[in-house]
């Protein structure tokens, strides 16, 4: 897979008379059964939720990453990093930080973990003012966290 996924910034017009479209991010909210992924539109507006992965393996988990980060040909990958609510770092981060390491072996792109604290919270908490049943709650939260850690980290990118 080495050489396949390489950074890179389009142009669509000339700087000066217009908006800039940039290599798309890939977000993760990982967790122990699922994998809640969002993308960013080209512009860098919003960070668009895609199908959750619903964790198998390593070599599937990543199989699936890898078809993702093809077809949105993505240049850099976002994780969230879960901290605790004082900012300390504990267990869950530690793994994270071991996964962010095998994602960036595995594609060759830049990886960045994001604090994700409070965002699963977040997305629990719009998708019940949307009156989303649980059930559906349930399905969408992950994508809803992606997404949530996404858009943090492009705004304070941009």
């Amino acid at each position: 897979m080495a050489g396949t996924f390489s950074p890179h910034i389009i142009q669509a017009m000339d700087p000066a008379s217009g908006p800039q479209l940039r290599a798309r991010v890939l977000g993760l909210d990982v967790g122990s059964r699922t994998i809640g992924v969002a993308v960013s539109d080209p512009l860098w507006i919003t960070a668009q939720g895609l199908e959750t992965i619903r964790r198998e393996n390593k070599r599937k988990d990543f199989a699936k990453l890898a078809d993702v980060i093809i077809e949105y040909q993505v240049a850099e990958i976002v994780v969230g990093y879960p901290l605790r609510l004082n900012g300390a770092e504990g267990t869950q981060s530690e793994k994270m930080q071991g996964f962010a390491e095998e994602l960036r072996k595995h594609f060759k792109l830049p990886v960045h973990l994001w604090d994700e604290r409070l965002t699963s919270r977040e997305a629990h908490r719009v998708l019940k003012e949307a009156e989303i049943s649980i059930e559906k709650r349930g399905k969408a939260v992950d994508r809803l966290a992606a997404m949530l850690i996404l858009q943090s980290w492009m705004e304070a990118h941009a």
